[in-house]
């Protein structure tokens, strides 16, 4: 989950008086975990309460999920539309019904044959002294708080004390504003506790007297001296890996695990912790290994998730990418890349090209966005350095420099336990030394990677500064890779999603198999993905762009028929004309906020944080014009006769992930066609609408999930299966433990040009099959029974089958 940067916003209520941090309890007996067939993602929120959720529960049983997937569920800041900001780990939220709600939904729920699964948020909490009841513990009494453990604060930086970046401007601007009223600090909608003796103060002395620090919120950017979520100075990180920290919140949740009413855990943000691996395995320790876990960890490349984490594997942006790069025509994305440079002007050799662009971003967020997070690490490498005295005499700038280097060289979003060699490598060490004008002086970056590696010991220090290293390379690799350079370079917007590749939108069918096989094998209870609360375009809206790879022609021939509308710059034109045409219908708000959300992260010409109203005026007048107005899809022949094609690649997508390896999650309305754009547009309140041509299909895949699991168990395996023929390129299939057949059409407009399926034939196994989807046509396999993919694919471009057992 990654909130917007910006100016701290009063809190509208107080909360309960804070209690002594709990004792560590007993771990959950153990017992099986419950592997889920399916999983069904509803987002909570105050306006769709627990109670709402019970009332879905029978149109989502009936689906043939096996469980809900509910957003937080703690306690959070008043109003959040997410939960991800957890003030009170301690209670569940009393806005969405509370326990006793939690505990209604669990009991309907079960009496439809439904478990519960939650998004668990270990890595940090809202900064809102005013909620967070630990955090005011720790403002109030400072560093001899019983809270003090809970936060990453460095009470050494600075004046000693802990900045809280929370003003509207300077402090000389709002002094006068400032009140102290029963026993608390106040400014306009914010409160703030006071240090024990210090009520009756004069007002300057009062405020240097405190354990806090108030400060301009643009302080946070190089200031700030507690561990914050990526950028986002109003959630602070927790110090989970401390025993005491973990029991403190993790105490309700495992009384619920421990009650039965949660069943599984989606770790949320686990690259943000110190030690994941320890985190994970304290875990599976007090629940027993009963609840099937997930966590939110970003593959990066060839990059697999550690083999020795106890948990059933990822939430599936693995999958997702898979998925997506199968459906999409490489040859064409290369086309299009060349339309888009020619179109916006942004040349290889300006930076144009993906691995450049992200680089750039790269810099611009160590230097300038995360130069907090830098500073921390500078100070604590220097500290280091003198202590040793093989690493004396390094400058503290040329120490700074050297792990900026090598945070940007980080190929994947951070090492871990084990491996770190294999990312920060001598050729990273190599790159970052380029850097450094005198070769003495690039000495400092041997030294930080010595540090790292832990060529020069492992005292509680040096671990410390290898754990806030990899924390901030996390976070530098989300903000400017997914947050930053992803709305910079957009030839083809469906490839720039959470896990995605930009520069390879295209995956290979063979390495989509292999990549298959290898889950099955290893992670075979992994989460599989399309569309979630995070990722930028849903997956019918990425369907329809992806459809731009094949006709690049045409989208430049859209692109010459809206050009009367004026765009404020080309790659502006670019991105809200290809984010209209996979919206596919107009609509000037939903449309009009994911461009101006695209322009603020892109960060060129206005940004969350320096906002220029002139350049954003221009974007909203362009967007209301032209892609919020326009019916793109339908503006043309041509383009209204790639309909067919979208829902081809939507449809064939749809079924390919509910029955590849892993356990399938559909995010709330995704049953059925489903167009939504880039938070918040993608977390509105469930409401379940009519049935449409993908719900069949949903339905027939769950349904064949439930009644035959172990074909899609740990035990189903994967065989992939290749037609032979002209076109036989165009067909992806594959078999899961010889009982259930999946085939779907790929590139479908590039096959209708090529002619079609002529002879093209897919071999069945053995056996009589069933075709799931109209439960009338039958086909009989084995190696003398070629399938015509042309009768296979007769009605529908997709197809699922399985084996006829009576």
């Amino acid at each position: 989950m990654t909130p917007n940067p910006a100016p701290h916003r009063p809190d509208p209520a107080p909360s309960r008086p804070a209690a002594a941090p709990p004792a560590p309890g007993p771990a959950v007996p153990r017992a099986p975990a419950v592997v889920p067939t399916a999983t069904y993602r509803l987002q909570l929120q105050p306006s769709f309460p627990f109670a709402a959720a019970e009332r879905a529960v029978p149109h989502l049983a009936g689906l043939g999920v096996s469980h809900l997937h509910l957003s937080p569920v703690l306690e959070a800041v008043p109003g959040s539309l997410h939960g991800y900001d957890v003030t009170d780990h301690r209670s569940v939220r009393a806005e969405l019904g509370g326990e006793a709600g939690l505990r209604s939904l669990a009991a309907a729920a079960r009496a439809h044959g439904l478990g519960l699964v939650v998004d668990l948020v270990p890595n940090h909490m809202a900064a809102s002294p005013r909620h967070n009841h630990a955090l005011r513990e720790v403002l109030r009494h400072g560093p001899d708080s019983p809270y003090a453990r809970w936060f990453d604060v460095e009470w050494t930086a600075g004046d000693g004390r802990m900045l809280l970046p929370v003003l509207p401007a300077r402090l000389s601007e709002v002094r006068d504003r400032l009140r102290v009223e029963d026993g608390v600090l106040r400014l306009d909608g914010q409160e703030f506790p006071l240090r024990p003796g210090t009520e009756g103060l004069p007002l300057d002395e009062l405020l240097d007297a405190q354990w806090y620090r108030l400060g301009w919120w643009r302080l946070a950017r190089t200031e700030l001296n507690y561990r914050r979520f990526f950028t986002v100075s109003d959630l602070i990180g927790v110090r989970v890996e401390d025993p005491e920290v973990f029991a403190g919140s993790h105490a309700k949740v495992l009384e619920l695990v421990a009650d039965g009413v949660i069943e599984g855990l989606r770790i949320d943000h686990p690259d943000g912790l110190a030690d994941p691996q320890g985190y994970l395995e304290r875990l599976a320790e007090v629940t027993g290994g009963r609840c099937w876990t997930v966590v939110e960890k970003i593959l990066t490349g060839a990059e697999t998730l550690p083999a020795d984490w106890p948990v059933a594997g990822t939430t599936g942006y693995d999958a997702l990418r898979l998925v997506d790069g199968v459906l999409t025509d490489p040859d064409g994305a290369d086309e299009l890349a060349g339309v888009y440079r020619e179109f916006t002007g942004r040349a290889a050799d300006r930076g144009g090209e993906w691995e450049a662009t992200a680089r750039r971003a790269a810099y611009e967020v160590v230097r300038h966005d995360l130069a907090a997070e830098t500073a921390a690490l500078t100070r604590a490498a220097v500290r280091l350095c003198a202590a040793h005295p093989a690493l004396r005499d390094h400058a503290p700038w040329a120490l700074r420099t050297a792990i900026e280097e090598l945070l940007v060289r980080m190929p994947v979003y951070r090492p871990y336990r084990t491996g770190a060699e294999r990312v920060l490598t001598p050729e990273a060490a190599r790159g970052a030394r380029a850097a450094f004008a005198v070769e003495e002086e690039a000495a400092a970056v041997d030294a930080v990677r010595g540090l790292l590696l832990g060529a020069f010991g492992d005292s509680p220090g040096h671990r410390a500064l290898r754990a806030r290293f990899a924390q901030t390379s996390s976070a530098l690799r989300a903000k400017s890779t997914e947050d930053t350079a992803f709305y910079r370079y957009a030839p083809l917007l469906s490839a720039n999603e959470v896990g995605g590749d930009p520069g390879r939108p295209a995956v290979d069918v063979t390495e989509f198999h292999a990549a298959c096989t290898r889950l099955a094998r290893d992670w075979p209870a992994t989460g599989t993905v399309l569309t979630t609360h995070d990722t930028k375009r849903s997956a019918d809206v990425r369907a329809a762009i992806a459809v731009l790879a094949q006709c690049p022609g045409v989208w430049a021939g859209l692109l010459s028929e809206v050009a009367a509308v004026p765009a404020p710059d080309p790659h502006l034109a670019w991105t809200a004309w290809q984010t209209a045409f996979g919206f596919g219908t107009p609509d000037p708000e939903r449309i009009g906020g994911a461009v101006l959300k695209a322009v603020r992260e892109e960060g060129l010409r206005t940004s969350w944080t320096e906002q220029d109203p002139a350049y954003e005026r221009a974007v909203a007048e362009f967007t209301a014009a032209g892609p919020g107005r326009v019916p793109l899809r339908s503006a043309s022949e041509a383009a209204f006769a790639l309909e067919p094609h979208i829902r081809a690649h939507a449809d064939g997508a749809a079924l390919v992930q509910l029955t590849m390896p892993g356990v399938p999650e559909l995010y709330q309305n995704t049953e059925r066609e489903y167009r939504a754009l880039v938070d918040p547009d993608n977390r509105a309140p469930f409401a379940p609408g009519p049935d449409d041509g993908r719900t069949a299909l949903v339905r027939a895949a769950l349904r064949l999930r439930r009644e035959r699991p172990a074909a899609f168990g740990p035990g189903g395996g994967y065989r992939p299966l290749v037609a032979e023929g002209p076109a036989a390129a165009h067909c992806l299939a594959f078999a899961r433990a010889e009982e259930v057949v999946t085939a779907v059409t790929r590139l479908s407009l590039r096959l209708a040009e090529a002619g079609g399926w002529r002879d093209t034939e897919l071999v069945l196994p053995e056996g009589r099959w069933a075709d799931v989807l109209d439960g009338v046509r039958e086909f009989t396999g084995g190696p003398e029974s070629e399938l015509k993919l042309a009768e296979l694919f007769a009605d529908r471009p997709v197809a699922l089958l399985a084996r006829i057992t009576d």
